[in-house]
């Protein structure tokens, strides 16, 4: 099974959800560009958490305020995975560590948490671990779904 197929193929509300946060993020990171990824967020209001790997909230920075700001560090990260040398191909590395099928919705709204948990094997050994989930907000405005916000960068511990 290719790890880039949609889990939610016959409800249209989870499936729009995870097209915007997981392909579009995923070819948009692998591409550098922003731009296939920028229209899933709502701007006004935006404001993003980095939890910086802590499940304290008091550690917890509004590391991104804005959109922008967000668009400028998802931009630095991209760039330096692109420069980084994989022994393996990295879109299919980065859908196969993604999972999103914690996605819940009410009315106009949802949340959708995203756990990253597998490696992506480097060009002269080792690898790059993936293990983090993050927790998105989101709203359905004029029949689509946007980001407001997220909390980032949390501990994730598969079954635990």
């Amino acid at each position: 099974m290719p790890f880039d197929l949609n889990p939610f193929p016959a409800d249209t509300d989870h499936h729009a959800i995870w097209e915007m946060l997981v392909r579009k993020d995923v070819d948009g990171f692998v591409a550098q560009d922003w731009s296939i990824f920028a229209p899933s967020f709502k701007f006004d209001g935006f404001c993003g958490l980095d939890a910086k790997g802590l499940a304290d909230p008091a550690a917890w920075e509004p590391r991104f305020p804005t959109v922008e700001a967000y668009r400028d560090a998802w931009l630095d990260d991209a760039r330096r995975s692109a420069a980084s040398r994989y022994a393996e191909d990295r879109r299919d590395a980065l859908f196969r560590a993604t999972n999103m099928l914690d996605i819940r919705v009410e009315g106009h709204t949802a949340t959708a948490r995203k756990t990253f948990d597998d490696a992506i094997a480097l060009a002269d050994g080792g690898s790059q671990e993936l293990n983090w989930q993050s927790v998105f907000f989101c709203t359905k405005e004029e029949g689509a779904w946007k980001i407001t916000g997220f909390v980032g960068f949390l501990p994730f511990t598969p079954n635990g």
